[in-house]
């Protein structure tokens, strides 16, 4: 098999390790499989795909699709290294409200899987981050929401202290103001 697939305590989201065939020319790996992730049990049609290039300090996110065009992602860092975060923001899900934070980088490769109902956003730890990341419905700006970056309910542990905010990022309601979307 060429991944392997680690469940984190926010059921749904998957960290991804593909496997690395590296000799003295470089390396090879498959970053995306649609049989091996349906046999996980992601069965999305990815049908977008995005990249973005930041600097250190960088915050993008909290960020979220409403349904009917919810967005699941397949993140990953092309280069450089992010602190990747995810809330759960569905009503009724014992982990409501929770977030989980992992890096993703060059060097480590891995790659995480964001089901829809869950809020994402990555700050850039190294000089710069490349990232790339696939989406199970086209961006839609009228469905688009988000959650404040440093909500004091989520207590996420950033890696950073003043990260640099696009003013829409700046403006985006903490978790208790907006209405709840998603239902576990």
């Amino acid at each position: 098999m060429p991944f392997r697939f680690t469940a984190t305590e926010l059921p749904g989201l998957l960290l991804i390790e593909p496997v690395v065939f590296a000799d003295e020319r470089g390396f090879f790996m498959e970053t995306y499989k649609h049989s091996e992730f349906a046999a996980q049990g992601i069965d999305e049609h990815f049908v977008q795909a995005n990249q973005s290039h930041s600097s250190r300090g960088a915050l993008r996110g909290l960020h979220f699709q409403n349904p009917p065009v919810a967005q699941a992602k397949l993140v990953r860092a092309l280069a450089g290294e992010i602190y990747d975060v995810v809330v759960d923001i569905r009503r009724g899900s014992p982990t409501f409200g929770k977030w989980q934070g992992v890096h993703l980088s060059d060097e480590n490769k891995h790659l995480l899987y964001v089901p829809a109902g869950f809020a994402h956003g990555f700050c850039v730890t190294s000089e710069m981050a490349d990232i790339s990341y696939m989406t199970s419905a086209e961006y839609a700006p009228a469905s688009e929401r988000g959650i404040i970056w440093d909500d004091p309910d989520l207590k996420i542990a950033w890696p950073i202290d003043r990260p640099q905010l696009s003013q829409r990022d700046r403006g985006w309601p903490r978790l208790c103001d907006m209405s709840g979307e998603f239902r576990y």
